[in-house]
């Protein structure tokens, strides 16, 4: 029930303190031709109401959470106590740097501790997610080509097993898109990324994300940027998936010329409608003096702002979402040189033991003795002997408190659950959700309908999608 729908003429809180400021009322020209629609509730009635709602909601501290390629992890309660410091809530973008020397030492230290963890000689933190960095990082590219004279550079090459974002933000940065195929094992076809790039002063640069959506390392990485360095172009790192890695491998050793991170996914921060998120971004140094924002610079001691020779301008209002920040940096510090690899490796050891588990009734496309940090069931077989399809086993899950894998992703595979447990489940969930999995299975063949019909234990069934996407209700009709 909505909020508006509970909402009574009269009712209202009237336990607040008298305003003891002067009224101000606007010019009539400025005034609202209608009142707003806003609820009218008790405050008990308000209380109950989100209370409600939350318990409706699924989050990773209500249950498992294997949403693969989003890495959601826990967020430790530290973060936001940290986060939460008067030194940091407190302050304002606009006040003079030496009033908020800690929240710059907060930034400087952030971009250093990234910068070593993916190989990069700079960051920003300017960026406020994901599909943001990427945007970034293009435009890094494209502000290099256009300095040095090629502005006929303009596509980008994509593996087609990529993230949806990728593409799209190319397009956004004015680029044309190129696709190269995978081969059957899921990595990318490197005599087609070779044919593709053969004399071509038209590549911009590359998009790609190692491990890939698969959660497949690609033993070939360095031939692969090799190839688009020897035809002119730059490199990008899609940074969603360095959970896998972090502490192992660095995108720079890779020969990635630039990286965005999602701090909400790799660094524990909130994700999705708890967020914001922050997709930083890093870079060689030779793309460093087109970064956009400013940089904290140490100046005798003193910290102070300076910005890039040729900034490509601002990505966002002043620091980026500063609170995630501090959130991440906290992280970073309290898992230190020896707690990052740590994290990766047993975020590794739970996606292979999860899909060595399931391998018992599920096909693992690709079939990789060993995957990084998530890996993909195909659901293929089951929807051709069963009728039953990925979609089902997925709503089946929510009937068992668990949040399903990500869906159909990656387009290589046509029935794909693709799921990520990360590091902090402990082998008791796993085993749990591992259960539940071959359950849904064997449902499959006993009684396919049963299956069709879930969820039946949400507070909404098996909606019409097709429906809601085509026709979405996106306001209350008063």
């Amino acid at each position: 029930m909505l909020i508006f729908e509970k909402s009574r003429p009269g009712r209202g809180i009237s336990a607040l303190p008298k305003c003891d400021v002067e009224q101000y009322t606007l010019p009539e020209d400025d005034m609202r031709e209608a009142d707003l629609h806003l609820p009218e509730m008790a405050e008990v009635d308000l209380s109950r109401h989100y209370t409600e709602l939350a318990k409706k909601s699924h989050g990773v501290n209500d249950g498992f959470y294997p949403l693969g390629s989003c890495t959601m992890k826990y967020n430790p309660r530290i973060n936001e106590k940290t986060a939460s410091f008067e030194g940091f809530t407190q302050v304002h973008p606009l006040q003079p740097a030496e009033t908020v020397q800690g929240c710059m030492q907060v930034l400087r230290e952030t971009e250093e501790a990234l910068a070593e963890i993916t190989g990069m000689s700079s960051f920003t933190m300017q960026p406020a997610a994901g599909a943001h960095g990427e945007f970034t990082g293009l435009l890094l590219i494209k502000a290099y080509h256009l300095a040095n004279g090629d502005p006929q550079r303009t596509k980008i090459v994509v593996p087609d097993s990529a993230h949806g974002t990728n593409p799209a933000s190319a397009v956004m940065a004015g680029m044309e898109v190129i696709n190269v195929d995978s081969t059957p094992d899921g990595l990318v076809d490197v005599d087609k990324l070779r044919e593709i790039c053969r004399d071509n002063e038209e590549i911009a640069g590359l998009m790609l994300t190692n491990p890939n959506t698969a959660g497949l390392f690609d033993p070939n990485i360095r031939e692969i940027t090799d190839i688009i360095h020897e035809c002119g172009g730059q490199c990008y790192y899609d940074g969603a998936n360095l959970n896998a890695v972090m502490g192992w491998a660095r995108p720079g050793d890779m020969g990635f010329d630039c990286v965005h991170l999602n701090l909400h996914k790799t660094f524990s921060t909130p994700h999705g409608g708890g967020g914001p998120g922050s997709g930083p971004v890093g870079c060689k140094e030779h793309l460093a003096e087109f970064m956009p924002g400013v940089k904290v610079v140490d100046e005798n001691g003193i910290l102070a702002f300076g910005k890039a020779d040729s900034s490509l301008g601002e990505m966002k209002n002043f620091y980026g979402n500063f609170l995630v920040v501090v959130k991440a940096l906290t992280y970073i510090k309290m898992l230190g040189r020896q707690g990052i690899p740590e994290a990766s490796k047993n975020a590794v050891l739970n996606a292979n033991y999860m899909m060595n588990k399931l391998s018992e009734k599920y096909d693992i496309a690709f079939k990789p003795e060993v995957c990084m940090h998530e890996f993909v069931m195909d659901i293929g077989r089951q929807a051709k002997e069963t009728g039953v399809t990925a979609m089902d086993i997925a709503k089946g899950l929510l009937d068992n408190n668990i949040h399903p894998p990500t869906m159909y992703f990656p387009l290589t595979v046509h029935e794909a659950l693709m799921a990520e447990p990360c590091e902090t489940e402990s082998k008791e969930t796993l085993d749990e959700a591992i259960g539940v999995f071959l359950a849904l299975n064997d449902l499959a063949y006993s009684d396919p309908e049963a299956l069709h019909a879930a969820p039946v234990k949400t507070p909404v069934t098996r909606l019409d999608e097709v429906g809601a996407a085509r026709h979405p209700v996106l306001r209350y009709e008063f």
